[in-house]
């Protein structure tokens, strides 16, 4: 919660990696932990955790900046059917390099 109490402007910063954009977000925030409405909307069905205060962002500006520093990154999920493929194309590889190889020892 840091110094919201005191100073209420804060920034968010919204990184999407594999495409390279870059969002900021001006405004201030706030913190609620006394409003159970609002916090009974809040939890993740899969998380077992509870809870405890929300942070409210009211934007007042925002940005879209120049991707161009971004670099891409992937999750594993992403990335794990690329890294298989080429690995099924080293093999594919191999096996015909191997077949090369001994056919080259029989002539």
């Amino acid at each position: 919660m840091g110094n919201l109490s005191e100073n209420p402007k804060a920034f968010i910063f919204l990184r999407d990696y594999a495409h390279s954009r870059r969002i900021k977000l001006w405004g201030t925030a706030r913190v609620v932990e006394d409003d159970l409405a609002l916090l009974d909307q809040l939890p993740d069905p899969s998380y077992p955790g509870k809870v405890e205060r929300a942070i409210l962002f009211t934007i007042e500006a925002w940005d879209v900046n120049c991707p161009q520093h971004i670099h891409k990154r992937f999750s594993q999920k992403q990335i794990a059917p690329v890294i298989e493929e080429l690995r099924a194309r080293v093999r594919e590889l191999e096996g015909k390099l191997q077949a090369l190889q001994s056919a080259g020892r029989d002539s």
